[in-house]
């Protein structure tokens, strides 16, 4: 069924939502690699210009959809497995009547795009069809732990500036190449995104870039069968794009496991004692008293490979 060519006003419900997901609830039938296709190739127009997936909407904004062919028994169910639909509905830490935090696995990403079918908003909407989840933030597709998702446009707009204000506190556990000096504490370095010759995206420390604010909370050295590594528990007091993983680069200390930004002989060395993934775990998120929720603390357990590591399992 092809649709025609629709235009709309974006309302003030709709302030500040992604575009991509916008058109995910209004074109609901339409393959997400199609959707993304159509906004990469400027088909999906915002006030006449061209518009990459995370722009956000304005009010008033005026959006032009193109004609699509709407698929009529599409089913997005189909595409995600049983077992990760149940895996991701025993992984809720906390669900209220605004806000969910799931304890995302290693290895999949939080929503769809470059190739992928689904991701964890996905399946969060699939097991809540009814409601219109949105992430408040985001993960790195192979970090697990404490992703954030809202489940009112209110709730969405109230998380995002309680992270902005760091009032609501991210907490992470690192293993890092060596040994880390406990006196590094605070890591303030400015961080650019480029792309590189090859399409890669990547990040860099620049005094060009955007204000990145790390500070290291704890330090605990390990060695084991020849191999040096250190535990951190670190705190975000920003949300760059790949932050923790370029700041511990940049201090010659790289997570285990990280394809990107990591060391490849220790990414070798750490994968033969028990670090097969990317060392990077969101441990924490702390809400302060808000008219969603009480003063209260969300903990995503250690994952395995942290506890074989660190001598805990």
């Amino acid at each position: 069924m092809s649709s025609k060519v629709k235009y709309m006003t974006a309302t003030a419900s709709q302030e500040g939502q992604r575009i991509d997901n916008f058109l995910i609830k209004t074109l609901k039938n339409l393959p997400r690699s199609r959707l993304y296709r159509i906004i990469r190739k400027g088909e999906v127009r915002v006030n006449k210009k061209r518009i990459k997936p995370e722009y956000k909407l304005k009010l008033g904004d005026e959006i032009r959809i193109p004609p699509v062919e709407l698929e009529q028994n599409a089913d997005s169910r189909a595409a995600v497995p049983d077992d990760l639909m149940q895996k991701l509905s025993a992984s809720i830490l906390l669900e209220n009547k605004a806000i969910i935090v799931l304890d995302k696995p290693t290895g999949l990403a939080v929503h769809t795009g470059s190739g992928l079918r689904y991701g964890a908003i996905d399946v969060l909407r699939l097991l809540r069809p009814d409601e219109d989840i949105e992430l408040v933030h985001r993960l790195d597709r192979d970090t697990s732990g404490c992703l954030l998702f809202a489940r009112t446009r209110q709730s969405l707009l109230a998380m995002q500036n309680l992270f902005k204000t760091s009032e609501l506190r991210k907490t992470y556990l690192a293993i890092v190449k060596g040994h880390w000096d406990p006196a590094v504490k605070t890591i303030q370095h400015p961080l650019l995104k480029q792309t590189m010759p090859n399409g890669e995206r990547k990040v860099f420390v620049d005094e060009k870039g955007q204000s990145a604010h790390t500070e290291i909370e704890q330090v605990t050295h390990f060695s084991k069968a020849g191999v040096d590594y250190s535990l951190l528990r670190i705190r975000l007091l920003t949300g760059r794009t790949h932050q923790i993983r370029v700041h511990c680069k940049q201090q010659g200390h790289e997570i285990g496991g990280d394809p990107k930004y990591g060391d490849r002989e220790f990414n070798r060395l750490i994968k033969t004692i028990g670090g097969g993934r990317l060392l990077l775990h969101a441990l924490s998120l702390e809400f302060p008293e808000n008219v969603y929720t009480k003063e209260l603390q969300i903990v995503a357990p250690e994952p395995q490979e942290f506890k074989i590591l660190t001598g805990t399992l």
